[in-house]
């Protein structure tokens, strides 16, 4: 058992235990590779394996107090979930999309006012589905053998992000610490650990300081207007470095507002403390997508090579391309097309694992890292919760795309 020792609280002393990461990044990349593989040999039906497979690893590599989390989620439960959203969102798109499209022609005449409300009616069923695979990942989630789990709310969850989005859009963002704040509560009061109702206190406001490097940034681009109206020939390099501290913000705000919630929530006399660098996640993200770039920029130029000899000299002159080397000279157009397709999902195979090994990983590692649970001693006075079935799983999720990463 690792400890870091006791802290001293208004309540007394109490026992604080660290979280260790023992996941390395390359016993991910051939994971996540292989699995990938299999994805795409299977025609995507193996996705829900693959999944299930990468999460248990990484789940098992965080160990608070050097106890393994364990996800005990079933790939056929992904896979009928799967299956059940899809008839659903079928007859949606089938039917409520034809009603719309009646009512346009019928109404306006065109069928703008048809695509504009069925892209807003995408909207709560999107975080409907992000509610809903919450809700499943934490039922199979267990730690010390005790289950999490989220009481179902899955459509007061999207409403409320609606409205508070809209508070947020009309007010340019001023509100979005509110809309955080409130979603987090949301999720966080009706979120279990064993029979323990877990508690988001603090107030909104607490997020406001979070919003710090948008407002610098604001500040600097309208001294870049200056700048930049005296020499253009810096518009370029301002143009990079306001968007790299454009990004910086966005990441600060994650990281930030993340901490602050972590650090005012609750399960009973359990505490959770965080400790986050902002610039270390902006640093890992960059560098680490970066690099996966460049790896999977070498099978991309293969297929633009592969692409070129199988046009025509006339189609690549059009296309500007008559200077690309052959690089399979005396293979027949047959087996071209067989390289190319094999070459188009090695892209996204390389990107998917580098990601995951160089994005994914080191990120959870120095969340994990900074992870403190205080007040351990009351652990033995826990209580096991009651199995949430879920039976729809992640389905609603997986057929919208909605977390198709961990």
């Amino acid at each position: 058992m690792t400890t870091t020792g006791d802290i001293a609280s208004d309540e007394g002393e109490h026992r604080v235990w660290a979280t260790r990461f023992i996941g390395k990044r390359w016993p991910m990349f051939k994971l996540v590779f292989k699995t990938g593989l299999l994805t795409v040999l299977t025609l995507g039906l193996y996705r829900f394996w693959q999944k299930t497979r990468v999460r248990r690893w990484l789940w098992s590599a965080i160990r608070p107090g050097n106890y393994p989390l364990e996800y005990v989620g079933d790939p056929y439960e992904k896979l009928l979930g799967f299956l059940i959203a899809v008839v659903i969102l079928a007859f949606y798109i089938g039917i409520v999309n034809l009603l719309l499209m009646f009512a346009s022609f019928s109404l306006f005449q065109g069928n703008y006012a048809a695509y504009t409300l069925s892209l807003i009616g995408v909207f709560p069923i999107w975080f409907y589905a992000r509610y809903r695979a919450r809700r499943y990942i934490l039922a199979r989630t267990r730690w010390l053998g005790l289950r999490f789990g989220l009481e179902p709310g899955a459509w007061g969850y999207a409403l409320r992000a609606l409205w508070h989005g809209f508070l947020a859009l009309i007010t340019a963002g001023l509100l979005w610490p509110r809309m955080t704040f409130k979603l987090e509560e949301y999720r966080t009061n009706r979120t279990f650990y064993g029979e323990t109702r877990m508690h988001q206190d603090g107030r909104w406001t607490m997020l406001f300081g979070a919003l710090k490097w948008y407002f610098i940034n604001l500040g600097i681009g309208f001294v870049g207007l200056f700048v930049i109206g005296a020499n253009e020939a810096l518009a370029i390099p301002l143009l990079i470095l306001g968007a790299l501290l454009w990004l910086y913000a966005a990441v600060y705000y994650r990281v930030e507002s993340l901490k602050r919630l972590t650090n005012n929530k609750h399960a009973g006399p359990l505490r959770l403390r965080l400790d986050a660098s902002p610039l270390r996640v902006f640093w890992i993200q960059t560098s680490g997508y970066t690099a996966s770039l460049l790896v999977s920029a070498l099978p991309t130029l293969l297929l633009i090579g592969i692409f070129a000899q199988l046009q025509s000299l006339e189609t690549l002159v059009d296309l500007g391309m008559e200077d690309v080397p052959a690089l399979f000279e005396g293979l027949d157009r047959w087996a071209l097309i067989a390289l190319s397709v094999m070459t188009y999902f090695a892209i996204f195979l390389t990107w998917t694992a580098c990601t995951q090994a160089w994005v994914v990983l080191p990120t959870v590692r120095h969340y994990s890292s900074g992870l403190s649970v205080i007040g351990t001693e009351h652990i033995a006075t826990f209580r096991q919760r009651p199995r949430d079935e879920h039976t729809e799983a992640e389905g609603f999720a997986e057929a919208l795309d909605v977390g198709a990463s961990l």
